[in-house]
């Protein structure tokens, strides 16, 4: 469990198994949209509890958006791969992809966390074989963690498939545009570049007050949101495709709000951005 007492970069962590309860109890539904039979052994005891604690505060409507973009993320890694055959996964937490993902033969899976979560995940999984050559990488993302990649027989020569799922939002706004430059200096032409995003006007929003207040509580606020995600990726010469997360939420049948037009302004909602490299 997180508290008020811990650094900002372990309560960040711990949020990872929260998201894997939820993962877990979604691969419980028969009409489930995904199958993580990892979830519920990563999750443990502490994140039921951690989930039953969010789901009073704030209702289960918080967890709907973790469950969709888990789908829109499985979908997505698996179609950019090949002809790209190295993905890195930043802040991968407590993510299963490596093991339960059906990748292509040649695919390799960079994760990049901090050193605990790596071990903690190493722990849980030791009996089990990723579908992939998977290399777990501990480091400091507020660093300058592209050497350590580099280290590890990431090649910047070849494209990349990049992954930032439910991170963004705990950066502050110049923490968020180091970590794009960063991924764009190590990125060739034909990189595709996937990343969720909390609306500012979702952020600030009364919908998402309990939520905030929660995460605030938790030692992990959320700081960041903007309503142009594309902003982050094409001036440094990425092509976007926005899409609201509300779209796949209704068609796959776990959203609580019609979808709205993105060129309507004013309205509440968070983002999915799928960019490729020119």
């Amino acid at each position: 469990m997180t508290n008020s007492g811990q650094t900002p970069g372990r309560a960040v962590a711990d949020t990872g198994v929260l998201v894997a309860a939820i993962r877990a109890e979604e691969t419980r539904r028969p009409d489930r949209l995904f199958e993580d039979p990892f979830a519920a052994r990563l999750a443990g005891e502490s994140g039921q509890h951690m989930l039953a604690e969010a789901i009073a505060a704030s209702g289960d409507k918080s967890t709907l958006q973790i469950v969709v973009r888990t789908r829109f993320w499985d979908e997505a890694l698996l179609s950019a791969v090949p002809p790209v055959t190295q993905v890195v996964i930043l802040a991968a937490g407590l993510d299963a992809r490596a093991y339960r993902l059906r990748w292509p033969d040649g695919t390799t899976v960079f994760e990049l966390d901090q050193p605990a979560v790596i071990a903690a995940k190493a722990e849980a999984l030791a009996d089990d074989k990723p579908r992939c050559r998977r290399v777990a990488i501990g480091v400091d993302l507020t660093t300058d963690w592209t050497d350590t990649l580099r280290a590890n027989r990431f090649d910047a020569g070849l494209p990349t498939v990049w992954l930032m799922e439910g991170l963004l939002q705990y950066l502050d706004e110049r923490a968020v545009h180091t970590l794009f430059e960063r991924v764009d200096a190590v990125s060739a032409p034909g990189s595709v570049l996937l990343y969720d995003i909390v609306g500012k006007v979702l952020l600030d929003s009364v919908m998402l007050t309990a939520v905030r207040e929660q995460m605030s509580r938790n030692g992990a606020p959320w700081l960041f949101g903007t309503d142009a995600p594309e902003q982050l990726c094409e001036p440094l010469g990425w092509s976007a495709a926005v899409t609201d997360v509300a779209e796949p939420g209704n068609k796959w049948n776990r959203w609580f709000a019609p979808a709205v037009p993105l060129d309507v302004p004013g309205v509440p909602r968070g983002y999915f951005v799928t960019a490729t490299k020119s």
